[in-house]
């Protein structure tokens, strides 16, 4: 799959929003678990197709949605600093350039740990990885 210019920028744009406090390898892994749902092979219709697609589709990530505080950034309306959008940007070619390995083993979804309740579907999942304020988790139901 060939990954375009619009792709990276929404990947990097959707690292911003879902783990800017996260270390280089934090968001090295929300980066994973969006390449592994690029790659799944599951219905595209909710997925969404390829990274742009994935990252932006209704209620999968949701610094995309409107009455998300961080949509005002991610739709340009406010501006993301300079640094923090550096750091998202290396983490997303990193794994679209196949320069790191996979460190959430195949997961295709994770919560933010500050979330007083975990989402019911993590209660049938397998964890995979547990990596600053997140958890990852692969074969949800």
């Amino acid at each position: 799959m060939s990954v375009t210019d619009k792709d990276r920028d929404i990947l990097a744009h959707t690292l911003w929003g879902e783990a800017r406090g996260e270390s280089l390898a934090g968001q090295i892994a929300v980066a994973w678990t969006i390449r592994n749902r690029v790659n799944d092979g599951k219905d595209r219709s909710w997925w969404g197709e390829g990274y742009a697609g994935v990252c932006q589709a209704p209620y999968q990530f949701s610094c995309w949605n409107k009455n998300d505080p961080n949509y005002a950034y991610l739709s340009g309306a406010r501006a993301i600093p300079f640094r923090e959008l550096a750091q998202a940007r290396i983490a997303a070619d990193q794994v679209v350039g196949d320069k790191v390995p996979d460190p959430t083993g195949g997961a295709t979804h994770y919560y933010a740990i500050a979330m007083k309740k975990a989402p019911g579907w993590a209660a049938k999942a397998k964890e995979t990885l547990r990596l600053g304020g997140h958890v990852f988790f692969k074969d949800v139901p």
